[in-house]
């Protein structure tokens, strides 16, 4: 509580001492209560944080506003119950009685309640999927005690995965965008990391193309402190050394419309997820130019597939897709401003809900999306 500078207005001596005492008592009974009653460092932060902010929002500190400072000394109790906070649990194992009934249990036990819950089982199929959303008291559940509470029963059931969130005490995932020429998926992405809309830090950006000093994405990541890697490439340099050094420490990588093929050893050096947008209606129109390919084809059905890389070329399983009706009076320049639009909205979902932990791989090649 050091450091809190309190103004008192001009008065007599007798009138400041008075002031000077209640507002040191009153700072006193605050502080005792979050020291001897918080159970959470957290929660202690937050309490006297809001108390300075508080403190300091009063203009003067005169015999009248003494009532102030005991009603926020009285308002900060630390017996208010706390802010309730949301957590992800997602489960993926062997198919088996009261799996369920034991997640609930683990929730409930500690003070939890479940928000949201989906389940998917396949037919025939003896695996077991689902995606728990709930809330709880972070003093009553600390998070590394959820932690351990979670993977007990994840060596319960043999489980291949287990992974729990807490968006507002995790730290955000960490990606690198690799963009080409085109910018479109690039700046929406860009735009919805700075408004919030995707739960992401975004480490760096790396492109084969190099943009001016002038132009609006540079001077977008030069404002925001992003750096900006231009690494040309050949056919027979694909720079991908010096990429995975510069994406070592992301949690994924996005490509923005990233106009070269990684290779096999390249993903096997990452061993991390890839998202990648394609602008066709995966399987269909694999490769190069697949707007042109579906206007040559006489398509009905124009859209966007966002899919995890692997070794085969847009061939890895598809996290969202998109589509949008076209017709005979559809020149291929209007084929490509739709699928353009598709393309920033199929990739910023798939970022989205890889993020919400909605994603989980399914058989060989296929994925669960909740």
């Amino acid at each position: 509580m050091s450091g809190i500078l309190l103004e008192s207005s001009s008065s007599s001596d007798s009138t400041d001492r008075l002031q000077s005492k209640a507002t040191t008592e009153a700072l006193s009974i605050t502080t005792i209560a979050i020291i001897t009653t918080s159970k959470s460092p957290e929660i202690e932060e937050a309490w006297a944080m809001n108390l300075i902010r508080r403190l300091h929002s009063l203009p003067q500190i005169t015999t009248r506003s003494l009532k102030s400072i005991a009603s926020v000394a009285e308002s900060l109790d630390p017996s208010t119950p706390a802010p309730l906070i949301n957590g992800i649990h997602v489960f993926h194992c062997p198919d088996a009685v009261g799996i369920v009934a034991k997640l609930s249990e683990c929730i409930a036990s500690r003070g939890g309640n479940i928000l949201g819950a989906d389940i998917f089982v396949p037919e025939n199929k003896s695996v077991f999927y689902s995606r728990s959303e709930f809330n709880f008291n972070p003093s009553k559940w600390p998070r590394p005690q959820m932690d351990d509470d979670f993977l007990k029963i994840a060596k319960t059931f043999n489980a291949m995965r287990s992974v729990v969130r807490v968006p507002c005490l995790d730290q955000k995932y960490k990606i690198a965008v690799l963009a080409s020429k085109q910018d479109h998926c690039l700046v929406d992405l860009l735009h919805g990391w700075q408004d919030g809309r995707l739960p992401v830090n975004v480490t760096c950006v790396i492109s084969n193309h190099d943009r001016g000093s002038n132009t609006h994405v540079i001077r977008f990541l030069e404002r925001h402190g992003i750096p900006y890697h231009y690494l040309r490439t050949t056919k027979g340099n694909k720079r991908e050394t010096e990429i995975l050094d510069l994406v070592q420490d992301t949690d994924f990588l996005v490509l923005a419309r990233y106009m070269q093929i990684l290779s096999g050893d390249f993903l096997k050096g990452y061993g991390k997820d890839v998202i990648n947008i394609h602008h066709g209606l995966l399987p269909s129109f694999k490769g190069g130019h697949p707007s042109k390919q579906a206007f040559d084809a006489g398509v009905k059905l124009i859209g966007a597939t966002s899919h995890f890389v692997t070794d085969q070329l847009d061939a890895g399983p598809i996290i969202e897709q998109m589509v949008e009706r076209v017709s005979h009076r559809d020149t291929l320049q209007s084929f490509v401003l739709k699928s353009e639009d598709l393309e920033k909205q199929c990739l910023a979902k798939a970022v989205k809900s890889y993020c919400e932990l909605r994603v989980l791989p399914y058989e060989e090649n296929k994925t669960v999306v909740f």
